[in-house]
C-alpha cells in the first residue's frame, strides 16, 4: 500500500471513530512520533556558492541564491526580493541588473545574519 492509499484509509477509519477514540488514536500517534523523532537537518552556516549561468532568469537566480544561502530565512527576504522581481516584470528592468541586485541583497542579509549570531 502506498502512502496516499494509507493516508486515505487512515482518514476514513479515523473519521468513523467516536470522538473519545479519535483522541486515543491521536495520543498514540503522538507517542509513536516522539519515539521516532525526525532526523535533524543540518543547515550549512556558510554560503554554498553555485555558479551563475550566462543566461539566467530572475526566478532561477532567486532559487540559486536560496540554495547558496540556505541559512537565511526566506520570509525576511520576501519583501525586497518581490520588489526586485516587480521591477523586472512590471518596469522592464533587465534581468542581469535585477540579478546583480539580488546577489547584493542576499550577501547583505548573510552579513547581517552572521552579525546576529555573533
Amino acid at each position: 500500500m502506498n502512502v496516499k492509499q494509507s493516508e486515505k484509509k487512515l482518514s476514513r477509519l479515523f473519521g468513523g471513530l467516536p470522538a473519545g477514540q479519535q483522541e486515543t488514536v491521536l495520543a498514540f500517534v503522538e507517542f509513536l512520533a516522539a519515539r521516532n523523532p525526525a532526523p535533524e537537518t543540518v543547515v550549512p552556516q556558510t554560503p554554498q556558492p553555485l555558479p551563475r549561468p550566462a543566461e539566467e532568469s530572475v526566478v532561477k537566480a532567486i532559487k540559486r541564491l536560496r540554495e547558496t544561502y540556505p541559512m537565511l530565512n526566506p520570509d525576511k527576504l520576501l519583501h525586497e526580493t518581490s520588489g526586485l522581481m516587480m521591477k523586472h516584470v512590471m518596469n522592464g528592468k533587465p534581468a542581469a541588473e535585477v540579478i546583480d541586485e539580488l546577489e547584493a541583497l542576499f550577501a547583505r542579509y548573510y552579513e547581517q545574519h552572521g552579525a546576529d549570531l555573533g
